[in-house]
């Protein structure tokens, strides 16, 4: 079995508020173009999926000048991908089945909307009970924080986990808007979290679980996830 013939979900947020700050937010683009890139490239067959369907919120923060890459420029020169993205499934009318692996990019949106959606919840269960990729990388490692194994424990507890740290979003003065501090609640399910420096990149893998810490981890973890396909 070729890459040709690997079918990838990636799943973004629905969610556009920043808490009650009037605020936008939603997913971050290089979270997205990044990976998205590097499994296309690769041959793979790529789903885009979320919540609401659709056109999925961009974080209009990660779409300034300074938060600008390769994959971000490629992006924006990139009126295919851009139509893909407009039309994302529902992920309700996902099948599970269908899928080899799933990716979620972050962006502050996935921790209101994905940590307790029930399809969204279903199908890393289902991948894990599989033995396929789960990949998630910043924020979006929140997706992974309601899921159970079959015991009913917490799929995290006892696993290498990373995802965006406290000083990060300290950092990023949204520590009193956020609903919770990931790394918190990524500690208390029993994850082993891991952190290097605030915005360096760092991919861990615990089987065929791969979370990234930052957007500076999202190519990172798409290779780690090809390689596990």
């Amino acid at each position: 079995m070729t890459l040709a013939d690997k079918k990838v979900l990636i799943v973004l947020t629905s969610h556009d508020q920043l808490g009650d700050t009037g605020e936008k937010t939603g997913f971050w683009l290089e979270e997205f173009a990044a990976p998205y890139y590097v499994l296309l490239d690769a041959g793979v067959s790529i789903t885009l999926a979320s919540p609401a369907g659709g056109q999925p919120p961009i974080d209009g923060k990660s779409e300034l000048a300074d938060f600008q890459t390769d994959a971000t420029r490629r992006f924006d020169r990139d009126v295919k991908a851009q139509q893909v993205l407009a039309n994302t499934v529902k992920l309700s009318g996902v099948s599970k089945e269908d899928y080899d692996a799933v990716f979620y990019p972050g962006g502050h949106g996935p921790l209101w909307d994905l940590v307790d959606n029930r399809d969204s919840l279903a199908l890393i269960t289902e991948l894990n009970r599989r033995q396929k990729p789960v990949a998630t990388v910043c924020h979006a490692t929140a997706a992974l924080l309601n899921v159970k194994d079959d015991n009913g424990d917490f799929y995290i507890r006892g696993k290498s986990v990373t995802g965006f740290s406290n000083s990060e979003e300290d950092a990023v003065q949204l520590t009193q808007v956020v609903p919770y501090l990931l790394e918190d609640e990524l500690k208390a399910r029993g994850g082993d979290y891991q952190k290097v420096d605030d915005w360096a990149p760092f991919v861990v893998q615990d089987g065929m679980l791969i979370t990234g810490q930052n957007p500076a981890s999202s190519e990172m973890v798409a290779r780690a996830l090809l390689k596990s396909l």
